[in-house]
């Protein structure tokens, strides 16, 4: 679920920031990427944020600025002088020994061996005292992420509600359609038995003859296959059964509504291949049209 939460907070000489962004997911996807001095503590801060958080790929920054415009300690990188030192003399006696050209970058190449850059991560650490003020700080950029997607929330609620009313519209448009049409294929089936021919004769056509109270048995037994009574009322079920889960609370809303999106798809389905009339295909075609919209927007619900 898309949303945005951020909080900050001044301690001694720096500033820190904390920074929630998240988009479509069907899993928790949480990347975590603290400075420095945080970083012993980011088992605790991810075991912060993965239960409130719940679904969607979430990216989440806490960085640090220095108050006075500097750089703060867990951005400083330190040399390692004396190692320095040592590498660049052993470069210059192998250079003169072997008779190597000097190199273009003796600093880039030294900067490259290892031991002569400090890990950032073995740098200053955040103490009690500032850790208990980013838990709080956690918890409020959390507090605005969740202010966030509660107004989404609402947002996605008008927005289902108003796509489920178009497909019942749809649906309504369907029903008269449907009346006519058992008149015209019944008319249609007696048309094409009217014009067989038996093919005796080259020069006059003779009809063939057929047995009509087996004809009117056989077209029930067909229109029985094309009935759409059932796809109507599940559908329509299907649609009640949305906006009731849409109205509860908790986690796992998001993963029930898409698989009654799944079943509404199902139906939908079945009316369009049963439909066998082109106006009626036009609807449902339409109504899946909106359909998928819905379960692309199903993705943002918890």
């Amino acid at each position: 679920m898309t949303g945005y939460g951020k909080a900050e907070y001044t301690f001694a000489d720096h500033k820190t920031i904390v920074e929630l962004r998240s988009l479509n997911s069907k899993q928790l996807d949480l990347n975590l990427k603290v400075a420095s001095i945080f970083r012993d503590k980011e088992p605790d801060i991810r075991a912060l944020l993965t239960a409130p958080l719940e679904r969607g790929k979430v990216d989440v920054a806490i960085y640090t600025q220095a108050l006075d415009g500097s750089a703060t300690p867990n951005e400083i990188t330190p040399i390692n002088e004396e190692l320095f030192t040592y590498y660049y003399q052993q470069l210059r006696h192998l250079q003169d020994q072997l008779g190597m050209p000097a190199p273009q970058d003796y600093t880039g190449a030294i900067l490259r061996m290892p031991g002569v850059v400090a890990q950032a991560n073995t740098l200053a650490t955040i103490d009690n005292d500032e850790w208990k003020i980013l838990q709080g700080a956690i918890q409020q950029a959390l507090a605005s992420f969740r202010a966030f997607r509660v107004q989404e929330g609402a947002a996605l609620e008008k927005m289902f509600t108003e796509k489920l009313d178009g497909i019942l519209a749809l649906l309504a448009q369907v029903e008269p359609l449907e009346k006519g049409r058992v008149e015209k294929i019944k008319e249609r089936l007696i048309d094409n038995l009217n014009k067989l021919t038996d093919g005796s004769s080259a020069d006059k056509k003779v009809t063939i003859a057929y047995d009509k109270s087996r004809l009117e048995a056989e077209l029930i037994y067909y229109l029985e296959k094309l009935d759409i009574t059932e796809e109507k009322v599940r559908l329509r079920n299907h649609i009640k059964y949305f906006r009731e889960t849409m109205s509860q609370d908790g986690a796992g809303v998001g993963k029930k509504l898409g698989f009654i999106a799944q079943e509404m798809g199902r139906e939908i389905n079945t009316l369009g291949s049963k439909s066998n009339e082109s106006q009626m295909q036009i609807l449902d075609v339409q109504m899946k049209d909106i359909l998928e919209q819905i379960k692309e927007q199903v993705l943002n619900v918890l």
